[in-house]
């Protein structure tokens, strides 16, 4: 199986920028799975569901989030009646939506996907991100109920995200770190067998400061007075995620390689696709 997951989509270009290219993606290189991470793709914080619809009308088989899935308040009016969007699992018991689906891929697979948060420097009150991961494996694990399994950890921490990953190790297909916009070049195949990046990076300008026009963040580390609001940078947006071919028989990664598509950062896509 194919699948390739696409980092935090970051306002107006990074949104835009996903859903004119990825029907071409999934054409040129026969994806059988898409996730997108939309956690801000309405103006930098939250999204909206004609934009969820949207980017599911592109093609992405579900949209996952993060800490900024309530900035926009219609996430909570579209969340609980929409199967392919996710909110973390870990978030209180009576949350709405949903925190982790199993959906058909295009080549018959069944394919678990969850939406887990970390706590270390985010949100010590959730539940253990770690018991959350148990929790779902428990319910659907891999090679029963599921072909491949997936985690989004949206997380701060990149020890967090690591040693969640080799928690799971052996056990999901691939754990990929969402949350710092940054693209991390430590891709790799655990020794379980299950791929994992620190970070598969933003949908949205680089020219910018993690997706916003970076004035106004210069500016409060310049002088600690907010002049304004955040706004998300409108330059040309470069997608940024992780291709990943998974075994048919076990449901571990094969290969795991960078996607970067756009201006400013160097591009690059899976050799093996």
């Amino acid at each position: 199986m194919r699948l390739l997951f696409l980092g935090d989509m970051v306002g107006r270009t990074g949104r835009t920028a996903v859903q004119e290219q990825l029907p071409g993606l999934i054409s040129d290189f026969k994806l059988d799975f898409v996730i997108v991470n939309g956690e801000n793709a309405a103006g930098g914080f939250g999204i909206t569901e004609e934009i969820f619809q949207a980017t599911i009308g592109a093609g992405a088989d579900v949209v996952t989030t993060g800490n900024h899935v309530w900035d926009n308040r219609d996430a909570l009016n579209f969340a609980p009646r929409e199967q392919r969007f996710l909110r973390p699992s870990n978030f209180p018991k009576g949350t709405p939506g949903k925190g982790s689906g199993v959906y058909m891929a295009r080549n018959g697979a069944r394919v678990l996907v969850a939406n887990i948060m970390g706590r270390v420097f985010m949100h010590p009150e959730l539940d253990d991100p770690f018991q959350a991961g148990e929790r779902e494996l428990a319910a659907c694990p891999l090679g029963e109920q599921a072909d491949a399994a997936v985690v989004d950890f949206h997380a701060e921490a990149t020890s967090e995200k690591m040693c969640f990953a080799h928690f799971v190790d052996g056990r999901v297909s691939l754990v990929v770190g969402t949350h710092t916009h940054q693209p991390t070049a430590d891709h790799q195949i655990l020794n379980g067998g299950t791929a994992y990046i620190s970070d598969a990076g933003m949908c949205g300008d680089y020219d910018s400061s993690l997706g916003m026009d970076k004035d106004e963040p210069l500016n409060r580390f310049l002088s600690k007075v907010p002049k304004g609001r955040f706004e998300a940078a409108n330059g040309p947006a470069t997608l940024c995620g992780v291709g990943v071919d998974i075994s048919d028989r076990t449901g571990l990664a094969e290969r795991i390689a960078p996607f970067r598509r756009g201006p400013r950062l160097e591009e690059t896509a899976p050799s093996f696709w």
